[in-house]
């Protein structure tokens, strides 16, 4: 993995929740491997974009997941 972690299955998630996760690390690993300084303003814009929606994704899954922990007995 490019962060060095290890990435393996997420017990207790959905298929969509799992799938929430995989699409956010591979936006950012495709970010990562990006030459941002040879860039155009246009695609900055778009990759800024789409990593915004990735986290507002992956934050509304957290606040799913901890409502759900909160609602257990």
């Amino acid at each position: 993995m490019p962060d060095g972690r290890p990435h393996g299955p997420l017990p207790g998630l959905t298929d969509w929740q799992r799938a929430v996760v995989d699409f956010a690390r591979q936006d950012l690993q495709r970010a990562r491997r990006e030459d941002l300084a040879a860039m155009e303003a246009a695609s900055l814009i778009l990759l800024v974009e789409r990593l915004r929606g990735r986290l507002h994704g992956v934050l509304d899954l957290l606040d799913e997941i901890t409502e759900q922990d909160r609602e257990r007995p």
